[in-house]
């Protein structure tokens, strides 16, 4: 644990970010079958996500908004959304929600947090709503960028505050191939530290989720691959990165950091 930060990276894009004394939890989507999906890796344990001061949902695709994943938190618990889907969510049954813009910041015991853009696909299907999909970057005494999900883009290279610290970056997702969409692959993800410089990167969004019809028996090497294959390709276009590999489930080693 590096002081003042430790992070949990429960699974897919739902990490807990324990910053100077301020729980942050991302995109916590923690049930054994979602849609279509099943989690082959365990459901954590309600307690990994208790306490939770405020919860960051980055859009509102099935697999980083699960109203159920939600209900499991403490009753009350702050979410913060993409604005346009305020409303939305609280008629979800969720009152303590509120509203964040590309571009603008908000904080919480002591914690800024910036809304940041993401390059991808923020309708829920099948009827909506449509909120934009976004990333945050988290200032305190360390700078944690959570990318949500998305493909590369030039603002990468101008996110607001200090030099992150930490880059949590998607590189993969829930079956065999990324699909349609605008997603990063490993490579993408490896290209895309080029342009976010910052010290220590964790590949998530991978490895959680696959859909049950194919029970892990098409491409299984897709579940485990993408992370090292991250850090293989970032070691040539951003040796100056450390690469955190973390299996699903763990805590992320951050000594040195």
């Amino acid at each position: 644990m590096t002081e003042g930060l430790s992070i949990d990276f429960i699974g897919h894009a739902c990490v807990v970010i324990d910053i100077d004394g301020v729980r942050i939890a991302t995109d916590p989507v923690t049930r054994a079958r979602v849609g279509p999906l099943q989690r082959v890796v365990p459901v954590p344990a309600k307690a990994r996500l208790a306490d939770v001061d405020l919860v960051l949902i980055s859009h509102l695709h099935w697999d980083h908004l699960d109203l159920p994943s939600l209900k499991r938190l403490a009753p009350g618990t702050p979410i913060v959304v993409p604005a346009g889907a305020g409303d939305w969510l609280r008629r979800s049954g969720f009152p303590a929600t509120r509203e964040l813009a590309i571009g603008e910041a908000m904080e919480v015991g002591g914690i800024r947090i910036d809304g940041v853009p993401a390059n991808h696909s923020g309708f829920r299907p099948p009827r909506g709503p449509t909120a934009p999909a976004m990333g945050f970057v988290i200032h305190g005494t360390k700078c944690v960028y959570f990318a949500g999900d998305t493909d590369m883009f030039e603002q990468m290279s101008m996110l607001p505050g200090p030099a992150v610290d930490v880059a949590l970056i998607p590189v993969w997702g829930w079956g065999p191939t990324l699909g349609r969409g605008r997603h990063l692959d490993p490579e993408r993800a490896a290209e895309a530290l080029r342009l976010i410089r910052p010290r220590a990167a964790v590949p998530i969004h991978w490895g959680t989720y696959w859909p049950h019809s194919m029970a892990g028996l098409v491409y299984p090497e897709r579940l485990v691959e993408p992370p090292a294959a991250f850090a293989e390709y970032a070691t040539e276009l951003a040796p100056n990165v450390r690469c955190l590999l973390t299996e699903v489930g763990e805590m992320v080693d951050l000594q040195g950091v």
